[in-house]
């Protein structure tokens, strides 16, 4: 542990607050340089796919494969600039992310405002719906009728969650601000915006590579973005020893450190998602850049093992479908239905 920035023992998860403060501030010249090390490959690989999609569509394919890595890492660069942690002024930030939001298909300002409303209340069973993974608990799902109990088995699987799901939620759901549909005009604008921002980008591809640049380039590069994304906001909170409680129980910062994984990637996957796997530290304090998360965890090493999985580990979490109140875990629907026996 740093002697500069020491914690004292057996902290409660609400007096950390006060020392991950001390991160919050980024650089712009950092800023701007991770923009530019994630936008440009990303560009580049887009006019090199299309280019090779001519002579080889494999080829295309592949390098549309690799470029998902780079599209899902401007998704999380997007992330920090709506919590206002990538610049110093919020307005750059802003506006950076609704530039982003077309590349990566999400209405800024929509996502923005969901994803607060998922900070201020994840992991509390009275307050879900909005930013979340829909999760029941066993007794809800008991009560459910057999058709509501198939419906919900049906979400939860994985060719849904990590297969169609993104299909779904980038490409459909994205397209109308669903949970803030009263919520004004403000969110209708960046839908809309995003969508006719979007249609001109993609028009202009079809317009100078044709269908081929569609299938080949966009589709692919866009749905492993998709699919890795859902994937990495999946085991963020959906791990067995996670957090949930009833709103008379919730406390805010003991649902974001107990409630959040650290999701202990290999170094090349944690530039790729940028770091975003210290998903815990994130959590209880979202102001801090997200290339200062790791000096968290280099100069607090209590925190590196807090809910720590690895990729081996995490596999596990797809098995994972209901909250059982009784023994506080996420646990399976056989398991569930071991427990209902007892």
């Amino acid at each position: 542990m740093s002697s500069e920035n020491p914690s004292p023992p057996n902290m409660a998860p609400r007096d950390w607050v006060q020392i991950l403060a001390r991160y919050r501030d980024p650089s712009s010249l950092r800023s701007s340089f991770e923009l530019a090390i994630s936008l440009i490959p990303f560009v580049v690989l887009w006019v090199l796919a299309c280019w090779v999609a001519k002579y080889s569509y494999l080829g295309a394919f592949a390098l549309s494969v690799l470029n998902g890595l780079f599209l899902l890492r401007l998704f999380c660069i997007q992330h920090d600039c709506g919590h206002g942690s990538f610049f110093g002024n919020r307005n750059v930030s802003d506006w950076i992310g609704r530039a982003l939001g077309v590349v990566t298909l999400t209405p800024y300002d929509v996502w923005r405002r969901t994803h607060s409303i998922h900070h201020s209340h994840a992991g509390d069973l009275d307050q879900r719906g909005i930013g979340d993974v829909m999760t029941l608990t066993v007794e809800e799902y008991h009560q459910r009728t057999a058709f509501g109990r198939l419906l919900y088995r049906a979400y939860r699987h994985p060719i849904v969650m990590f297969g169609f799901g993104p299909t779904y939620l980038f490409f459909l759901q994205n397209r109308l601000p669903f949970g803030l549909m009263n919520q004004g005009r403000k969110y209708w604008i960046s839908a809309m915006g995003t969508n006719f921002a979007a249609a001109v980008v993609l028009g202009t591809i079809i317009w100078f590579g044709g269908l081929q640049a569609l299938f080949l380039v966009f589709l692919p590069t866009t749905l492993i973005a998709a699919s890795i994304g859902v994937w990495l906001f999946y085991v963020q909170h959906q791990f067995e020893g996670t957090q949930w409680d009833p709103k008379e129980d919730w406390q805010l910062h003991d649902a974001a450190l107990h409630g959040s994984s650290h999701y202990d990637l290999p170094p090349i996957l944690r530039w790729f998602t940028a770091n975003i796997g210290i998903h815990h530290v994130h959590h209880l304090y979202s102001r801090i850049p997200f290339y200062r998360l790791t000096e968290v965890l280099r100069d607090h090493n209590e925190l590196v093992e807090v809910s720590r999985m690895t990729m081996l580990q995490s596999l596990k979490c797809a098995s994972l479908d209901l909250w059982d109140e009784k023994s506080r875990r996420l646990v399976s629907f056989a398991t569930a239905r071991r427990l209902a026996t007892r």
